[in-house]
């Protein structure tokens, strides 16, 4: 029997917890998939420093996402999610519709403002106009992805005429994380999805609801769940006023996730290891 709860579960890919080569995260990938999870997500960041941690940044989202659409079968693939600050809007939506075709029509393209100072710094992108930035970048990105013509005169963002060539074989489902309400005015009618880290709403189910309760629309919700396999803080310095959950908690977490109104739930694995993911996977039988 398959796993009999709510929500579907997927699970975060290792971003800056350490380093990572191809191999590994394939294998990551791999044993998800085969493990029962729903999905695999990528984040989207180019460097952080600062923070008292060693210098580190995870390979580029869009390249990894490509990879993977040629080298898994069923599980989702997403961003989680990829900053419209880091490239034209034209091209993102592009770059989402090959990754889709690749996939076989399993990608959902997650999109966001962007945070990190020291990035958009490091690589020349101002991050004062950010959201100003995202609103033009996303108007362009959800017509383009919708088979329009797109002709776009904005402060920041220009297009003539352009058109998705080839055509998309669909409109590749959107999703938007972020808890700005300006960020979710602007896309609410037009996304599919909407994501909250674990942080932002404590790492529980009334957490969740009472942020989720903030934001009014018809997409489905997903929640990033910070889940600790071995007890106590291992690559992922845990943060104050979030605590994770463990293994043994996470089935009966995720029941009263469901109940508060997610529909997906992320996991942040600590450590991102394969060993990681089969052992939540025994936990939750995903696979039983």
């Amino acid at each position: 029997m398959a796993y009999d709860y709510r929500p579907r579960v997927g699970v975060q890919l290792p971003e800056v917890e350490r380093e990572v080569r191809w191999p590994e995260m394939l294998a990551i990938a791999r044993t998800a998939e085969a493990a029962g999870y729903n999905s695999v997500w990528i984040g989207d960041h180019m460097l952080y420093r600062g923070d008292g941690r060693e210098e580190r940044g995870p390979w580029d989202v869009w390249t990894m996402l490509a990879a993977l659409a040629a080298s898994t079968e069923r599980v989702q693939l997403g961003s989680l999610v990829a900053s419209t600050a880091f490239h034209p809007p034209g091209l993102i939506a592009r770059m989402a519709a090959a990754i889709d075709e690749v996939s076989a029509g399993r990608l959902t393209l997650g999109l966001g403002a962007g945070w990190n100072e020291t990035e958009f710094r490091a690589f020349g992108i101002p991050p004062e106009t950010k959201v100003a930035r995202f609103e033009e970048a996303f108007a362009i990105i959800h017509r383009l992805l919708a088979g329009e013509r797109v002709t776009f005169d904005g402060r920041f963002y220009t297009t003539d005429d352009a058109v998705l060539l080839p055509p998309p074989r669909r409109r590749v489902p959107l999703m938007v994380g972020s808890a700005g309400p300006r960020v979710l005015a602007a896309t609410s009618p037009h996304i599919d999805w909407w994501n909250c880290w674990y942080s932002w709403y404590g790492n529980t189910p009334s957490g969740f609801a009472d942020l989720s309760s903030q934001f009014e629309g018809t997409f489905r919700r997903s929640a990033c769940v910070l889940v600790s396999v071995d007890g106590g803080a291992g690559e992922r310095p845990f943060e104050e006023g979030s605590p994770p959950i463990e293994p043994a908690a996470l089935r009966a977490h995720l029941h009263k996730l469901a109940e508060a109104g997610a529909d997906e739930a992320i996991l942040v694995l600590d450590p991102i290891t394969e060993r990681s993911v089969e052992v939540v996977a025994a936990a939750l039988s995903l696979t039983s």
